[in-house]
């Protein structure tokens, strides 16, 4: 490969993590080219980019991104298979633990950088399939500060009889505390 060629791979590598920020870096060696095809159609059907890279190529192209991936370069050793995806980031966890459900361990999770955070080891992929988009954190937070109020209005209405014969006693109380 020349000098222009990696170049040029950085630069195009350089956008894919601008694009899509969010990147598992796998062990995907000892598979057959069958499995790596099969895996690759799993990939395109989830709207994941499946690229086999040169470490030192995604190192030069992470650093070039403005993002501090540095936690993930440890991880940039043997061949690396790398998963880049955008806003669903669990969609690759779902499908590494898919395609091992059919043919073994392999891909092996070295690591991955999801909005900020680093997660290292293959350990981390039940963890990361279990994670919560943003969106889902802020529909719970929503259900939270709503549910007290839609409680305190079922509550009112199922009621309407009940609430007005409390609020008569406690004026009735009021007034005779007045007169005594």
């Amino acid at each position: 490969m020349t000098r222009e060629e990696k170049r040029e791979v950085v630069k195009d590598l350089t956008e894919l993590l601008t694009r899509r920020p969010n990147v598992y870096l796998t062990e995907a060696g000892g598979l057959t080219v069958a499995q790596v095809t099969e895996l690759r159609g799993m990939c395109f059907k989830a709207g994941i980019e499946l690229r086999v890279v040169k470490n030192t190529l995604l190192r030069k192209a992470m650093e070039a991104s403005g993002v501090d991936y540095s936690e993930v370069f440890p991880a940039l050793i043997n061949q690396t298979s790398a998963f880049f995806v955008g806003e669903d980031f669990k969609e690759p966890a779902k499908l590494i633990k898919k395609f091992r459900g059919k043919k073994g361990e392999k891909p092996s999770l070295k690591a991955a950088y999801i909005d900020g955070s680093t997660f290292l080891g293959d350990k981390s992929l039940a963890q990361l399939e279990e994670l919560k988009s943003k969106d889902e954190m802020i529909g719970e937070v929503l259900t939270l500060l709503q549910s007290p109020m839609l409680r305190l209005l079922a509550q009112l209405n199922s009621g309407s009889g009940t609430i007005t014969g409390v609020l008569k006693t406690l004026e009735n109380r009021e007034e005779a505390a007045v007169e005594a």
